[in-house]
């Protein structure tokens, strides 16, 4: 009796073992790090992909520059997509991404915003620049349209004359859209795709920057050189730039780099 007791929870204890080891090769794991103002379009792509390939996503979203930072201090990933793509480039030469992986999705467009309603009837980028206006920018140093802001202004010789009037500087696009939208600033230079997001909608409205002006940037997907061999990463890099990911992509107002 005893035996045959000792018997069944063997055969028991085998089959949980065999279930959890089996659990353990299913459950691939892929991370990948965003810019925070791709967040919309990533989470939908995320979420679709993990339900077709039966894997789980860890996404990390920060400022292009800490998605940056962190690859420098020897963080991995497999998927690395930030806000512009000179950082991109500059983690190619630092040997931290696989460069024939490297595929330009999106454009990104820099606008003004304003509260709805413009209530100031802010038509340029010269108008950021009036005595005792309220200007939020992002931070040059860590996100991508900080750093796209900054030049843009320099280029425009109207940097000196509008960072007297910058209340602010947020860490990423996220926050920036919130200034705005809360009638915490009366303008900003934002992307145009963030502009779309729920968080905005009904709260703020967009002016054109000249296209002789403007400083339009492309985002790429990339894979980090430690992922070149793993078809899961390359599938998901492959994914996130393929005809059914740019249909998410458009939906959340990027315009394809094709167009």
């Amino acid at each position: 009796m005893y035996r045959s007791k000792l018997r069944v929870l063997t055969v028991f204890m085998f089959c949980l073992f065999f279930l959890g080891l089996t659990s353990v090769v299913k459950a691939e794991e892929l991370r990948i790090f965003s810019g925070a103002g791709l967040m919309k379009p990533m989470e939908e792509l995320r979420q679709n992909f993990e339900k077709k390939n039966n894997v789980t996503i860890s996404v990390h979203y920060g400022s292009s520059g800490e998605i940056f930072g962190m690859m420098s201090m020897g963080q991995t990933c497999d998927v690395f997509i930030p806000g512009a793509e000179k950082y991109t480039n500059d983690a190619v030469k630092n040997g931290w991404l696989y460069k024939p992986s490297i595929i330009k999705i999106v454009k990104h467009i820099p606008v003004i915003v304003v509260p709805a309603g413009n209530p100031l009837n802010i038509k340029s980028l010269d108008d950021l620049a009036r005595p005792g206006l309220k200007v939020a920018l992002c931070d040059p140093k860590s996100a991508a349209i900080g750093k796209v802001s900054k030049k843009l202004l320099g280029k425009c010789k109207l940097w000196d004359k509008v960072e007297p009037n910058v209340v602010v500087f947020a860490p990423t696009c996220n926050q920036l859209l919130i200034y705005t939208a809360l009638d915490q600033a009366d303008a900003t230079i934002n992307w145009l795709d963030v502009t779309t997001w729920a968080e905005g909608k009904g709260k703020v409205q967009t002016v054109k920057i000249d296209p002789a002006r403007n400083m339009i940037k492309t985002i790429p997907t990339a894979l980090h050189i430690s992922a070149k061999d793993n078809p899961l990463a390359v599938k998901l890099n492959d994914y996130i730039a393929s005809s059914e990911g740019m249909v998410v992509w458009e939906k959340w107002g990027f315009e394809p780099c094709t167009r």
